[in-house]
């Protein structure tokens, strides 16, 4: 890089020299919030660059960056090879060349159209799922909150995936919920590993193929009995599966009929799993925690839920009516949401911002929270949880739709942004809104410590709700 390029470089927080810059990868990995408040602090809403121990990540704040990296090509700024690089895709799911786009489009489309119709099936999923492992008891009962809110969430997320019964079978369950633990945690491990190592250490810290192997033998049998139904009856017979799995199964015959084996689906199927539980299942815990330290809020939002249900009965539509319950929701995301980092990028060829700013090719991109969801020019008070934060935007501006939570802005990023939002974010807040609705007509719930929230948990850049707090439940009383 000649001397002029380095000029146009973003300053660096932390050592930025060769070799002691590992010392500022050693910091980022155990102070991640620190270092980006620290840029953030120093630089404003200039781009700035920490090291980590593969690459330099470049952090970018203002609404006018962020809005750059949204129009960007793929082919100069891409998306795609950020995220296939952050979880090193091709050891860490269990297959080589696993085709992403047709499952993607599956999701963003067939999924998202069918959200009303699947709502009674979610809501008696919902329901049995509470029912087996939040037994409602007149007394107050402890539960292990992260734990038993990631079973709930996983037997409603693959009621949708493959239905009844393997939706209820625990091995299936477990299967799923580990598989996104595996993927994430070999994906981490060898995403600190130089590329030309990885091949070598990937069989020894691998244990996604087993996990898929035992996928595939659950799967199997009823991937060819829906092939048969469908040699026999064509397109449409009688009690025809309405669920990903399905969806998939056709999709693949005409589109990508190299996955069209039994592997593969059951590969599409995990991934599926992957991408959905366990964001939702820690979403849906930072709100458990959050209304059992603060009974007010549990009356403004069962007061909401009775008069919309009252009126409209279960439904996609009356969940989108609730307004304070997605204001509620919306602001965990803004306050806690599940990762420090937002909209990543790799420039695969050298990019320059409009302020001058150079990101040398091979570099990666992304925004952070403490720069848009703690920046005070985007929130007022962002660093209080205000639960009807958006509902009262809402209702000031008449824009229903611009402050909703599945809504992405330059402001608002947990869901991504433009052409790279995430595809399965209306059947996220629809079981988050359902999910929560059923909570609040069903039971009353308290802290083991009234009052003393349980403090999250961070690694990196990724947020966890606390991990071992319980939550007290009993049959609602009023």
């Amino acid at each position: 890089m000649d001397a002029l390029a380095r000029l146009n470089l973003a300053p660096s927080v932390g050592p930025s020299a060769p070799l002691f810059s590992y010392i500022g990868a050693l910091k980022f990995l155990f102070n991640t919030r620190g270092m980006l408040e620290e840029g953030h602090a120093k630089f404003r809403m200039k781009p700035f660059r920490i090291a980590t121990f593969r690459y330099w990540q470049y952090i970018v704040a203002s609404p006018q960056h962020i809005e750059e990296l949204r129009r960007a090509p793929d082919e100069v700024l891409s998306f795609l090879e950020a995220s296939n690089d952050l979880f090193s895709v091709e050891y860490s799911l269990g297959l080589r060349d696993v085709e992403l786009e047709y499952a993607v489009g599956i999701t963003r489309t067939t999924l998202t159209r069918h959200i009303a119709a699947l709502s009674d099936t979610l809501c008696d999923e919902i329901r049995a799922a509470f029912d087996d492992i939040v037994p409602v008891m007149h007394e107050w009962v402890p539960v292990p909150a992260l734990h038993s809110m990631t079973r709930i969430v996983a037997r409603t997320t693959t009621r949708v995936l493959v239905g009844l019964p393997l939706c209820r079978n625990p091995e299936f369950l477990d299967l799923v919920i580990s598989y996104a633990l595996h993927v994430a945690t070999t994906g981490t491990l060898l995403g600190m590993i130089p590329l030309i190592l990885k091949p070598i250490i990937n069989p020894l810290i691998n244990t996604v193929t087993a996990l898929l192997d035992k996928a595939e033998n659950l799967l199997s049998p009823m991937i060819e009995e829906r092939r048969k139904s469908m040699e026999i009856y064509g397109d449409d017979w009688e009690d025809k599966p309405s669920d990903a799995l399905q969806w998939l199964i056709e999709a693949v015959r005409t589109q990508v009929p190299e996955e069209r084996t039994n592997r593969n689906l059951s590969c599409r199927i995990l991934v599926f799993g992957f991408v959905s539980i366990h964001t939702t299942s820690m979403t849906f815990t930072h709100a458990l925690y959050l209304l059992a330290a603060n009974p007010h809020y549990v009356h403004v939002l069962r007061e909401e839920v009775e008069t919309v249900l009252n009126l409209d009965g279960w439904s996609k539509a009356s969940m989108q009516k609730m307004r304070k319950l997605d204001s509620f929701l919306k602001e965990i995301l803004r306050f806690y949401g599940v990762t420090l980092l937002f909209t990543p990028r790799k420039a695969l060829q050298d990019f320059t911002f409009s302020d001058g700013t150079l990101i040398p090719k091979g570099s990666y991109i992304c925004s952070a929270n403490t720069g848009t969801h703690y920046e005070g020019l985007n929130y007022a008070e962002p660093y209080e949880f205000k639960p009807w934060r958006f509902s009262e935007m809402r209702d000031e501006t008449g824009e229903g739709m611009k402050h909703q939570m599945t809504n992405t802005s330059t402001k608002y990023l947990p869901f991504g942004l433009g052409r790279h939002s995430c595809p399965g974010r209306f059947f996220a807040a629809h079981v988050l809104k359902s999910m929560m609705a059923h909570l609040l007509l069903t039971y009353d719930i308290t802290l083991e410590q009234p009052g003393k929230l349980p403090k999250p948990l961070s690694f990196a850049t990724l947020i966890s709700p606390n991990r071992k707090a319980k939550v007290l439940f009993r049959k609602r009383q009023c």
